[in-house]
């Protein structure tokens, strides 16, 4: 349970600890010393895919074949085999997906070693790939993790895993989609299927609110976590247990607490805009500066983009700048000026400063101003 208080104090609770697979994991060049240590040995047929070479990591049973940037040792440079496969690509011939069996996030050559090679030499980025997953059944937090995100993506029908850190939460996720279905059947008067409310689900509710949230940069606040932990986090509380959460001004109207009325309220947007995410603050700076540094950072101020004006005042008050900054929903006043201002107090010559956030403002059109 929870306390009262800031939102960002209890997002930062709530995603306190180190998340699994914190490390890189450690490539083996051996297949079966990697499924032997995964205990990877349920199958599951994936289909053909386009697989990135990068992640094409080791052979089956052809390791030795191999150099550590898995090229192969004994092929001589006059392969015809080789060479001939290197033309037909060059040449836009479709060859035949090659065979790879994956564990995990790596893949493992059992056919088409002569393919991968020639589109290494080409400089592809991927390659047509069949593949059949050996499933992790070594009981370690990362690997059920790992298979509580496969097995919600397949559940769903979507085309990638969602990137949560936190084992137990994809019940929540499949909490959505079935109210999602729910609520498609009832609009359509038909039975809707679950993969096709998965996939709606995740085109007209998750991406919206994802994008939201990579755009706000509220996931820099939390090392390690991801955008998708952040949108698990704020649509349990939004929709699933309806509690309001005030992440910044104006969010309750961006984010309502039914789902589908969020929905709908962002089918009215481009995908990728959401202009009113943005909020214009507007602040201002007073600053005690050395006299001999006065010149430059007055210059260096007004070349800020986020600075309109600048001035130099005699008192108690060395300068003066007016600050606009442009903020998302789901970040806070604090938080942004804290971080522009940090920035100015370490420059050298700057004693001290202090920061007026106006409250009651009103702006006269300039032919109304007597100069």
């Amino acid at each position: 349970m929870f306390s009262k208080c800031n939102p960002l104090l209890l997002l930062k609770r709530f995603f306190s600890t180190t998340g699994p697979g914190g490390g890189e994991a450690v490539r083996s060049s051996s297949f079966n010393d990697r499924q032997e240590e995964e205990e990877a040995y349920e199958a599951i047929e994936r289909g053909t895919l386009l697989v990135p070479l990068e992640k094409i990591v080791g052979s089956v049973g052809r390791y030795h074949d191999f150099d550590k940037q898995f090229r192969t040792q004994h092929t001589p440079k006059g392969d015809e085999r080789l060479a001939a496969i290197i033309e037909a690509m060059r040449a836009g011939k479709l060859m035949p997906p090659i065979s790879l069996y994956q564990i995990k996030e790596d893949y493992f050559i059992l056919d088409g070693h002569h393919r991968f090679q020639a589109a290494r030499e080409l400089g592809y980025s991927d390659i047509r790939s069949r593949i059949l997953e050996l499933l992790p059944s070594r009981d370690t937090l990362e690997n059920r993790l790992y298979v509580e995100k496969i097995h919600f993506r397949d559940q769903a029908g979507l085309s990638r895993a969602l990137d949560l850190t936190e084992p137990g939460q994809t019940g929540h996720l499949n909490w959505q989609v079935e109210q999602h279905r729910r609520f498609l059947s009832s609009q359509t008067g038909q039975d809707v299927p679950l993969e096709q409310a998965g996939a709606d689900w995740y085109r007209t509710i998750y991406r919206p609110l994802a994008t939201l949230i990579e755009n706000s940069g509220l996931v820099r606040s939390f090392a390690g976590r991801t955008v998708d932990d952040l949108y698990l986090y704020i649509s349990l509380h939004q929709w699933e247990m309806g509690k309001k959460r005030k992440y910044g001004i104006g969010i309750d109207k961006l984010i309502p607490t039914d789902m589908e009325a969020f929905r709908e309220k962002m089918a009215r947007h481009q995908e990728q805009g959401y202009p009113e995410m943005k909020r214009e603050i507007t602040v201002f700076i007073l600053l005690n500066v050395e006299g001999k540094y006065e010149q430059p950072i007055f210059d260096k101020l007004l070349a800020m983009d986020e600075v309109c004006e600048v001035h130099t005042v005699h008192g108690a008050i060395d300068m003066i700048a007016k600050i606009t900054l442009m903020r998302d929903l789901l970040s806070s006043d604090a938080e942004l000026l804290s971080q522009f201002v940090q920035t100015i107090r370490q420059w050298k010559g700057v004693v001290s400063t202090q920061t007026l956030i106006p409250g009651m403002s009103r702006i006269k059109e300039k032919d109304r101003c007597h100069l």
